[in-house]
């Protein structure tokens, strides 16, 4: 964003705006490798061009690291046996597709919330990890700050509990003035005021809005303006409601 904008002369903007889901080509198209229902090369790179596949990983890791990954990035309570069951398959046949691992991870996981693929969660963790989308996020959060004008804002639309945990955590820690241990001998009026303020509670989709985009209901919106003598000339509401219709 910052060499993008500088490019044009543009070192501050009114808003920023960053929509972190996977956009809806990009997991129906099979070529992919993001979908556990279409047939596919396991690839789940954002960017082809660079980077090892899901594929490539999986075929290489060792089993403690796999069943991390699906436990943190995708909270799979069966990944001790989803991790099992992909290195003893992996040595039979290398992973390349990905019916193969929506296949293997299907017969690991016993049970699954209704109308959920037992894979889902996996390939969850997977794409995340290829893409290293925390550390992504947590890089472009104070960049994305940075770049606002006084009064501006930064929305930020998340679509998974560890993307809106860092948001949240982002928004909270620039919201305050005093980062500092209890008890050290620092003067309040020394200290670096608070960069950032919330703006309202988090925005979740409505019914309607559920109904006629259902990749839509696990996605939270977070709105934070920056501190400064200049505010924006149409504020929002400091307080909303969390089943408004805000978020895509």
């Amino acid at each position: 964003m910052t060499e993008q904008l500088a490019a044009r002369g543009v070192t501050q903007v009114a808003g920023v705006l960053l929509d972190i889901g996977v956009s809806s080509p990009q997991l129906d198209q099979a070529a992919r490798g993001f979908s556990f229902s279409k047939d596919g090369p396991l690839d789940m790179r954002m960017d082809t061009t660079r980077g090892e596949t899901a594929a490539q990983w999986l075929n290489r890791a060792d089993e403690k690291d796999i069943r991390e990954v699906i436990f943190t990035y995708g909270e799979e309570r069966f990944a001790k046996s989803v991790a099992a069951a992909i290195v003893d398959a992996r040595g039979r046949e290398p992973f390349g597709t990905t019916r193969q691992l929506a296949e293997v991870v299907g017969r690991a996981v016993r049970t699954r919330e209704p109308g959920q693929h037992p894979a889902t969660r996996t390939f969850q963790a997977l794409r995340i990890h290829v893409n290293q989308e925390l550390e992504e996020l947590e890089v472009t959060l104070p960049r994305a700050a940075g770049l606002l004008e006084p009064g501006g804002r930064l929305a930020v639309i998340s679509f998974h509990s560890l993307e809106d945990r860092i948001v949240k955590g982002f928004i909270r820690e620039r919201s305050k003035a005093d980062n500092l241990p209890r008890g050290l001998p620092v003067r309040a009026r020394d200290l670096p005021p608070p960069q950032l303020t919330a703006i309202g509670k988090a925005v979740k989709p409505g019914e309607a809005e559920v109904r006629r985009n259902p990749r839509s209901r696990s996605a939270v919106l977070r709105v934070a303006e920056k501190i400064g003598r200049h505010p924006h000339p149409n504020p929002l509401p400091r307080e909303r409601g969390n089943r408004g219709e805000g978020a895509r």
